[in-house]
């Protein structure tokens, strides 16, 4: 199925700026008021708050004459998380050949959107046929799920009650034990840690610094844009910073300087900074949005398995 043929609907929340729960919340806190709270907190800029990277280039994101699109493509699976057969949009590269291995993306999105909100607000298969076309980025499958593993995976009008909340939990199981080993079983991909990285926007973000950091067996390059301060403990995450810094291959952290939920990301950019765990830290002048989400994906997939 060729998405880019299909009138691509993400849901009205999708492009609206909706912050998440804190690092302190549990699903059965939440609330539309303690998200509006945190989103609204006073931003408080450190020294090092600073870019790392311009904006991505007028047109990095449209369409080129010439350059013809890749595949992207709707796979199904089977949950037993949820007990359902789910789907993740996948992003095949230009020239995709079974005859050779891929690395793999997982790219997660916020909380209220699904599987097609990296493709119709951000447009990362864009980004991605433009950069690989360039030589700018290696090619790379590109599997964007939904991160909200329910039974009814569909957003639903209360974004914040603890179901929806919890099914971002679950996630974590879903993508390991149900999605990631039905890709390699379908696509022609690499298998070791190495050739796979996670990334995700807001609550995605979020996820992946949580289950990331968690499973560095499973993945050797992060990026977190705008995470949703939802972070576990740290030192529950990096119980070992020398054994982390081992591993990482890249640790990828953004936010805008105008987004109120940049305190998370800040508390993990100076734990990281503390343990001297290298890591990049890109703060742009943008709010919790599409243009900061795009042009750090621009910037983060130039880096990846290299």
């Amino acid at each position: 199925m060729h998405l880019r043929s299909l009138a691509v609907l993400v849901p009205a929340a999708c492009l609206a700026v909706v912050p998440a729960l804190s690092a302190q919340d549990k699903p059965a806190d939440t609330s539309p008021e303690r998200a509006r709270a945190n989103f609204g907190r006073a931003v408080q800029l450190a020294d090092d708050d600073v870019r790392m990277f311009p904006d991505a280039p007028a047109g990095f994101d449209v369409p080129r004459e010439g350059v013809a699109p890749a595949r992207v493509e709707l796979f199904s699976y089977d949950s037993t998380v949820t007990g359902k057969r789910r789907e993740a949009n996948v992003y095949l590269p230009p020239d995709y050949s079974p005859e050779r291995k891929y690395p793999v993306l997982y790219l997660l999105h916020g909380i209220a959107g699904n599987h097609y909100e990296w493709i119709g607000y951000v447009h990362a298969d864009r980004i991605l046929d433009n950069l690989i076309r360039d030589s700018k980025a290696v090619p790379m499958i590109v599997v964007m799920p939904n991160g909200r593993a329910l039974p009814d995976d569909r957003p639903p009008a209360q974004l914040f009650s603890p179901e929806n909340v919890a099914g971002f939990v679950k996630f974590e199981h879903d993508l390991l034990d149900c999605l990631i080993p039905a890709i390699e079983a379908k696509y022609s991909t690499y298998t070791d840690r190495e050739h796979r990285a996670l990334a995700g926007l807001s609550m995605g973000g979020g996820q992946t610094i949580n289950f990331g950091l968690a499973h560095l067996d499973h993945f050797a390059w992060l990026g977190g844009f705008s995470a949703a301060p939802n972070a576990k403990p740290l030192t529950e995450l990096i119980p070992d910073p020398a054994a982390t810094t081992k591993r990482l291959k890249l640790f990828y952290l953004s936010c805008g300087n105008k987004d109120g939920l940049i305190n998370g990301s800040q508390g993990v950019h100076r734990f990281f900074k503390e343990k001297n765990i290298p890591h990049i830290w890109n703060v742009d002048d943008h709010g919790h949005d599409g243009a900061t989400w795009g042009s750090n994906l621009y910037h983060f997939t130039q880096l990846l398995f290299r």
